[in-house]
Order: structure tokens, then sequence, then C-alpha cells
């Protein structure tokens, strides 16, 4: 069973661990997520948190409040969205079913909020097993935008 937890500093070494992985550097090429730094603070646009299979991490996820975020990655954005960054640490984990697990989870959290309209996500535009990731879990694609040097698609999950 996977659950959701706030992630600590205690999970510095396994993230920095999976940063290094393959499979997550192919996710997300350009980011250093500072993590030393990113772990000691709680800022009230954003929730880290650590997937686990039944006590054990094997993933993260990374939900935002894009309009508040403070570097601005989306740019002018309206309000009442979420924006969701997560991956599968270690490659035996994959293709298993628990992102799927995990964004459910996250998609839940996200719509707790009465006033989240629309949930966003910024796959790779090379990822096309994200594409149809997000796509069977109902996200609509919106356009393709560049961040830095990376070419993605964003897909938006609308309330029902």
């Amino acid at each position: 069973m996977i659950a959701l937890r706030e992630a600590s500093v205690s999970d510095l070494g396994l993230l920095k661990l999976w940063d290094t992985k393959p499979h997550v550097i192919d996710c997300d090429p350009d980011d250093d997520w500072n993590w030393e730094f990113e772990l000691t603070r709680s800022p009230h646009w954003r929730e880290q948190l650590m997937a686990e299979l039944d006590g054990q991490p094997i993933g993260f996820i990374q939900i935002i409040d894009p309009q508040r975020e403070e570097t601005h990655y989306w740019g002018d954005i309206d309000g009442n969205k979420r924006a969701i960054d997560i991956w599968i640490g270690e490659e035996e984990h994959l293709n298993k079913g628990y992102g799927t697990s995990m964004m459910e989870l996250a998609i839940e959290r996200c719509f707790r909020s009465k006033e989240v309209e629309g949930i966003l996500v910024d796959p790779l535009k090379s990822n096309t097993k994200a594409h149809r990731f997000y796509e069977r879990l109902g996200f609509e694609f919106v356009e393709e935008r560049k961040f830095g040097s990376s070419v993605c698609f964003i897909y938006e999950l609308k309330r029902r």
C-alpha cells in the first residue's frame, strides 16, 4: 500500500541518490533541487512528500501553488491551480502501478481544497511514456512550452 508523508532532512541522502538515477535525470535533466536548503523549509505554497510502499520510501511528490511559487516557474498563471512533480526513485519500482497510486493520492490531496480547479504537470516533450501516463489519469494536453532549455508538454486535470 502506498502512503504519503512529509519529506524531511532525513530523506536527503536518498533524494540525492535518486537524483543520480538515469530514469530520474531523463524526466528532469535541468533541475537542481537544492535539497540541503529546500528540505529545511516549508513555504505555504508547497508540499514535498515521500511516497512509501509498506513503510519504505519509493518516490517523491512535490505539490505547489504555481501562482504563489516564488520562482514563478509557471509564469503568469491563474489562481486556483496546483502543479505536481513526481518520480519513483529506484528502477525496480517502475511499471508496477505505484506511480498511478502516488498520483491518485496527490490528485485527491490537491482537490481536497475546494478552490482548486485544475492540476498541472509538465513532462518533457520527448517523454511519451509520461504523456500516456497522465492521459490515462484524465489529464488533457494544453500546450507545448519551453522552460529553460527543456521543451515540455503542459497537461491539466480539471475538477469534474
